[in-house]
């Protein structure tokens, strides 16, 4: 009866690896920049091998080998995160821009914007209550 529970309990915590490591690749295949791409890979990535290593460990029973491999559960727990931000740290001091939802204009919607900048004499359309824009001076001199 144990046996069964425990040998349940491994391919339990298999599958539940398998599934956040594939959500994990899925997120950063598809998510739109580096900081959303850092995000599901600390944490969805860093469940599925916590989730993994757990089956593994419950499967070598109390050895030496399992204590080791709940070290190494130990260590990506504390690793993967620091990875993810320092590689958001790096973005951020690179200049890349984080994703919005403004980012998210199709072709057409590009298109009537250069009209509308074409038709207003070259001026881009600024949104007044948009707090990202700048004002611009209206003497044409520069901004301060």
């Amino acid at each position: 009866m144990i046996e069964s529970l425990r040998v349940g309990a491994i391919i339990a915590f298999v599958f539940v690896g398998l599934f956040f490591t594939f959500v994990s690749a899925t997120g950063v295949l598809r998510l739109p920049d580096v900081y959303s791409r850092a995000h599901t890979a600390s944490q969805a990535d860093t469940l599925g091998a916590g989730f993994a290593l757990a089956g593994v460990a419950l499967s070598l029973g109390w050895t030496t080998t399992s204590f080791k491999t709940v070290l190494l559960l130990f260590f990506i727990f504390i690793t993967n995160p620091t990875a993810a931000h320092a590689i958001a740290r790096a973005a951020h001091e690179e200049g890349i821009e984080p994703w919005t939802s403004d980012d998210d204009q199709t072709d057409k919607d590009l298109a009537e914007s250069e009209a509308a900048t074409a038709a207003d004499g070259g001026e881009p359309v600024t949104d007044s209550n948009d707090p990202t824009t700048e004002p611009s001076d209206s003497t044409g001199g520069e901004k301060r």
